[in-house]
């Protein structure tokens, strides 16, 4: 494999990211919306203080789980790619281009498009004629009219402004998403603290299913909340090719990002039964905007929507690196427009993976609601994280010589609570979203046609095939 620092696998690219910047890559990929929004919606379903931390929880746990599992194979390979790379070399190229197709077309850069969203949201209320209320296109159609908002605009903006940062350098664009990141991380901190400090309720943990009907498909649709809230924290592998000592800081900032996130969350929760009863939380949607209200008076409010504008503008800002890359991999591996490969002559970034990238999500921004975007993602971010989460047997098995310079802590066990966790979700997903759940299975197997066509181009350059489509190193 070489040493940590080599290039080689990512021509072109410089190794800036420290274990810093590769820890708030992990928190700042994770922190957007959710957290402000998800939790008077699953108290709706699950009114019982102790099933809302224990899904907080129990979801924090899954993304330690699958950050140790995913830490061993990103020190493996400290390149580009993230999953794409894990899968491709534990499974073969078309089940790693299956990855990054459904990531580039809707998985990843969804994610962005629906956080992107949240933000427009949440800035319109300082400028409430910016709202995704406000429409300014109405364009007929057999289906009935198409909309564009205001909101939206504003989406796809904020967007293009973080391709225009990560453009013209990596350290800048991690340097935003860093300093945005130990922004919203002390946001959420200051919120927890000052309902800790009032506590104008006592939380009352009653019988664990108390009111609580139908337990387990409640507990796992508010799962399906809190795995929205979690997605993100492999992003980091992602940009693996610019990290610096990437078989230790890797999996370094996978532990620790992992383990601050769920105290975060569970604090976060707990500051809000704190602030609200159970009955006052139940369906509100910006529940951390009434939990302030209540404690410091309208004051509150407001400086939760400035934490979450920040929030879900360094959410981007954070993400916008990894699924570049993404992009940028599955065209070094010539299964996406050579252009995609290239990296800035001066600028050192692939520039055009970040231009293609972003121009998609802010397309996205322009289809669809909040809602809509993130429940055709969670479904397909589960597919793929369990597959994701095998392939670490896996490549134990076909690679058992490869160097690991990480080995998984607690293995087999930890990677195994991971993969069926993820599946015990999936299945859930399943039962309880079926429309949706089958659009992602469609989305992900549309890019076969096109891997297909691909692998028939005479002279394909690809890294990671050889003639007869066998997986090498």
């Amino acid at each position: 494999m070489g040493s940590d620092d080599t290039n080689e696998p990512d021509s072109g690219l410089v190794r800036v990211i420290g274990l810093g910047s590769a820890t708030s890559l992990v928190i700042g990929n994770v922190l957007g919306s959710a957290i402000f929004l998800t939790s008077g919606i699953m108290a709706a379903r699950m009114p019982s203080p102790a099933l809302l931390l224990l899904a907080w929880g129990v979801g924090g746990l899954m993304a330690i789980a699958g950050g140790l599992t995913c830490a061993e194979m990103g020190a493996m390979y400290p390149r580009s790619g993230g999953w794409y790379t894990y899968l491709t070399e534990a499974y073969g190229p078309v089940w790693g281009f299956l990855y990054g197709w459904s990531g580039m077309l809707v998985m990843l850069t969804g994610s962005v498009a629906a956080v992107a969203v949240g933000f427009a949201e949440y800035f319109s209320y300082f400028f409430p004629s910016l709202s995704t209320a406000h429409v300014i296109l109405s364009i007929p159609s057999p289906w009935g009219p198409y909309t564009i908002s205001a909101g939206q605009v504003v989406a796809a903006a904020s967007i293009l402004l973080l391709g225009v940062i990560n453009y013209v350098g990596v350290r800048t664009g991690n340097a935003v998403q860093a300093f945005l990141t130990v922004v919203k991380v002390l946001a959420l901190a200051a919120i927890a603290a000052t309902a800790l400090l009032l506590r104008p309720v006592s939380p009352r943990f009653t019988p664990i299913l108390a009111g609580v009907t139908r337990p387990i498909a409640s507990f796992g649709i508010a799962m399906i909340a809190v795995q929205w809230a979690y997605i993100g924290w492999e992003y980091a592998c992602f940009a693996a090719g610019e990290i610096k000592r990437p078989a230790r800081n890797l999996p370094l900032a996978l532990i620790i990002g992992t383990f601050i996130l769920m105290a975060l969350y569970v604090a976060i929760n707990l500051a809000y039964l704190c602030a609200l009863p159970m009955g006052e939380m139940q369906g509100v949607l910006r529940i951390a905007e009434r939990a302030m209200e209540s404690l410091v008076g309208p004051s509150g409010a407001t400086l939760v929507v400035l934490a979450v504008i920040i929030s879900t503008f360094g959410c981007n800002a954070s993400s916008i690196i990894p699924i570049s890359r993404i992009c940028y991999a599955i065209a070094v591996d010539g299964l996406f427009p050579k252009a995609a490969a290239a990296v800035h002559p001066k600028y050192r970034t692939p520039h055009v993976a970040v231009a293609i990238s972003c121009a998609w999500s802010a397309l996205l921004t322009l289809t669809g609601t909040y809602e809509q975007l993130y429940t055709y993602v969670v479904f397909t971010a589960l597919l793929f994280n369990a597959l994701g989460g095998l392939a670490i047997f896996q490549l134990r098995r076909i690679k058992p010589d490869l160097p690991r310079p990480y080995r998984c802590w607690g293995y087999p066990w930890v990677p195994i609570v991971f993969v069926l966790s993820t599946l015990a979700l999936m299945a859930n997903t399943l039962l309880e979203r079926p429309a949706a759940s089958l659009i992602g299975i469609v989305l992900v197997g549309s890019g076969l046609p096109l891997y297909f066509r691909r692998r028939r181009v005479p002279g394909l350059r690809n890294s990671v095939l050889q003639s007869d489509g066998v997986p090498r190193l």
